[in-house]
């Protein structure tokens, strides 16, 4: 398949999820290595999965961890505001 089938066909599939026809290919490879790296995986295990001779572009441009983001953000917020639950 060339590069525009490939598209084609996974809009489809986005479309028939009900999940809108904006996602591209290229972000699955992302999620693959965010979610692996939050459970755990080696980086350099990562890295070897999806093709990378190094682990510089696994870390650098796909792993995108999101809970160490959210949980800072949420403490920080805590410490701004105080946690209602115990007031």
């Amino acid at each position: 398949m060339d590069a525009s089938n490939v598209r084609r066909a996974f809009r489809k599939i986005t479309k028939d999820a009900g999940i809108g026809t904006t996602w591209s290919p290229r972000e699955l490879r992302h999620s693959f290595v965010s979610i692996m790296s939050d459970q755990g995986v080696p980086i350099e295990t990562i890295a070897d999965l999806v093709g990378h001779a190094g682990t510089s572009v696994t870390e650098a441009v796909y792993r995108h961890q999101l809970r160490p983001v959210i949980s800072k953000g949420a403490h920080t917020m805590n410490t701004i505001f105080g946690d209602s639950r115990h007031g």
